[in-house]
């Protein structure tokens, strides 16, 4: 029977009618012990010592309740004073370390300051001052002991810039002793942290020649890597990611002029003999990476993509490379990728240039991902990628689209304007319905269309479906969960400019019914234009303005009356076929108000409604207007003024509705319709 460890045994002590104690049944097993028992009667003389059985003789103390310690205690000293010596012991041995003192006050120091809403300013100079007077000299012993480290981290948060100066000048030709410690790395964090170039070119070029040594490094690897990506200028990073090529790398230089690069290509190109040579340490880093399972780094990354971009097409080095990259347990590779400039454009190019059966591997290794990639600056480009790239339409639908927007019975309002609003993740939403327009794709989003390009290039050999039909069966696929959203959401999504394009998109691209989705759109411009304010409205605060009167606003409604987007080649707008007829939803919704309309911000919806084609009641608005003629006409000539009364300094557009010598050009033009 096996022993029970949950509760501790209880032995029984059985005695005798004469007092004496029963002795322990021999056992058959197990290794045979002598137990000998103390005579209490002196007069048969036998003594017995653990000498006896050639041990060494020990003195056994006894705690107050008569049990031993196991420790030898001297004679008549009790448990609490054997204690404390112990204690007086290594106080002692403490006190007798080099600089114990000094140490000591340092901590002191670092309580207090540690405290920072409890120190007076003045306070706190003074305690930063008296530590600096004692670490002045001698940093170097302090940096590398656990307890007061954290104490020259506290100096250097509070020091002057000549301060801070003074310490990495002191502490040079250690950095790279100081990366490996478990403590002090934090402190070259402290140092690098106030962006000081003369501190970085101090501590950056201490790691050249020891890059390999100190990326293996369990604790040097992260604050390595945390330089290499936040602090080192481009050519630093050069001089660090040139040591992935061979240990001469460390050494010499490349290029014209002294330049350094790390372009693995322009190397090979002036050494080509060294191709093989360099590209099997390169890989062999890697590897050593990767097995470790040590792959977030970015200069991991930047290594691999350098590695991968001198590879041959279909060469045995590319397969193996692939195979590698999928191989990685539970993924965590391919998922650090998604989240580096290199590693997120060298997923896209495994995708580009994968086989079908590599890019649903790759596809299902970032399942649970796709969400935080898609708000990612670099990782919303695989997302992209996966859309033009993979033919398989229902896999890469399943995949991607109920986790970015969720199901359609279980939207979320968050999630769906974060999508609609978010400058990466907008453009995961709307990239099958608006493909690389300048509004969706700014100068800041240069280098996605630089890598999309490249991608399009690839794919022209790599996938068999054609790129419009491939769009089509996505568009199809996404729209239900997108007119769903837009019919839940329409008010939170209209309250932004981006919420309102990504609800014009959606409506003019998708495919399906939008009856909802329209007139969810339609009830946002509900109510009164321009209400007054109670007086006593709670909150004191004027609410947000009506949709009408904002720019984006009026830009919404604008568009879905003309039922298209307008085409600068033609001047005319391009109408959708079936068309929308938002004309006749809209109109019930504004009717009551439709002067306030016709007379401000957004008056060129007002106009619009009348030049849609497919609006049923153009005579009834009409008589409307006609009957309102003077409202009109004051508008038309009123000086230009903002909703709220107050001449803008600004030359915006302001919806159109402003003419450039004042008045509202859309009142305008109402009347010129009026006379026609």
């Amino acid at each position: 029977m096996a022993p029970n460890f949950s509760e501790p045994s209880v032995k029984r002590k059985v005695h005798h009618n004469d007092g004496s104690r029963a002795k322990k049944a021999k056992t058959t097993t197990g290794p045979k012990h002598k137990k000998v028992e103390p005579k209490t009667s002196e007069s048969d003389g036998a003594t017995f010592s653990d000498s006896d059985d050639g041990g060494a003789a020990l003195k056994q103390g006894k705690t107050a309740n008569g049990q031993a310690t196991g420790k030898a205690l001297e004679k008549g000293q009790t448990s609490r004073e054997a204690h404390a010596k112990q204690k007086q012991l290594a106080q002692e041995r403490k006190a007798g370390k080099p600089l114990a003192d000094e140490v000591q006050r340092t901590k002191k120091l670092w309580e207090r300051l540690r405290r920072k809403s409890h120190v007076p300013k003045e306070e706190r100079q003074q305690l930063v001052d008296e530590l600096f007077s004692i670490i002045t000299g001698r940093i170097k012993d302090f940096v590398l002991k656990h307890d007061a480290v954290r104490a020259v981290q506290t100096a250097i948060k509070y020091s002057t810039p000549v301060q801070r100066k003074q310490i990495a000048k002191e502490l040079q030709g250690a950095y790279a002793q100081l990366a490996e410690s478990r403590y002090a790395k934090f402190l070259i964090g402290k140092l690098l942290v106030q962006n000081d170039t003369e501190i970085r070119d101090i501590i950056i070029p201490e790691f050249y020649g020891k890059i390999r040594k100190l990326i293996n490094h369990s604790e040097a690897s992260w604050i390595l890597d945390d330089i290499y990506r936040g602090a080192a200028t481009k050519e630093q990073k050069a001089h660090m990611l040139r040591e992935w090529y061979g240990p001469e790398f460390a050494l010499f230089k490349s290029g014209n002029k002294g330049e350094v690069t790390a372009d693995l290509s322009k190397i090979l190109a002036e050494e080509p003999s060294k191709r093989s040579t360099v590209l099997k340490y390169l890989c062999d880093m890697s590897n050593n990476l990767i097995q470790k399972k040590m792959t977030g780094f970015t200069m991991l990354h930047d290594a691999m993509l350098q590695y991968f971009l001198n590879l041959k097409p279909d060469s045995e080095e590319l397969k193996e490379f692939v195979e590698v990259v999928k191989g990685d347990e539970n993924g965590d590779l391919l998922k650090n990728m998604a989240f580096t400039k290199s590693g997120a454009r060298l997923a896209c190019l495994l995708l580009a240039h994968g086989s079908a059966k590599d890019r649903k591997q790759i596809l299902k290794t970032y399942k649970d991902t796709f969400q935080l990639m898609s708000g990612d600056p670099h990782g919303h480009m695989i997302l992209l990628a996966a859309y033009d790239l993979i033919d398989d339409t229902v896999l890469t639908s399943k995949s991607i689209f109920p986790e970015i927007l969720g199901k359609i019975e279980d939207l979320d309002p968050g999630n769906i304007t974060f999508m609609a609003n978010d400058p990466n993740a907008r453009i995961v939403s709307l990239y099958l319905f608006e493909g690389q327009s300048k509004s969706l794709f700014p100068s800041s989003h240069a280098d996605d269309l630089e890598l999309l390009s490249e991608l399009h290039e690839i794919r022209k050999t790599t996938s068999k479906k054609d790129a419009e039909v491939r769009r089509k069966e996505l568009v199809a696929s996404m729209s239900p969960q997108m007119l769903a959203a837009v019919a839940a959401f329409g008010k939170e999504l209209a309250a932004t400019s981006f919420g309102c394009q990504f609800i014009a998109d959606i409506l003019l691209s998708s495919v399906g019914d939008k009856t909802a989705a329209l007139e969810a759109v339609a009830a946002t411009a509900a109510g009164e234009p321009n209400p007054a304010l109670p007086e006593d409205a709670d909150p004191p605060y004027p609410p947000p303005p009506h949709l009408s009167l904002t720019p984006h606003g009026g830009k919404l409604y604008k568009t879905l009356i003309a039922g298209g987007r307008f085409d600068r080649e033609t001047g005319t707008v391009k109408r959708i076929e079936p068309p929308l007829n938002f004309a006749d939803i809209l109109y019930p919704v504004i009717k009551d108000h439709i002067m306030q309309w016709a007379v401000g911000p957004s008056s060129f919806t007002v106009l619009g409604l009348l030049e849609a084609p497919d609006f049923s009641s153009k005579k009834e608005l009409l008589k409307l207007l006609k009957l309102e003629k003077k409202t009109l006409e004051r508008a038309a000539t009123a000086a230009e003024t903002t909703a709220e009364g107050v001449k803008p300094k600004s030359k915006n557009k302001d919806n159109g509705s402003k003419s450039k010598s004042g008045g509202n050009q859309g009142a305008r033009l109402l009347l010129e319709k009026l006379h026609a």
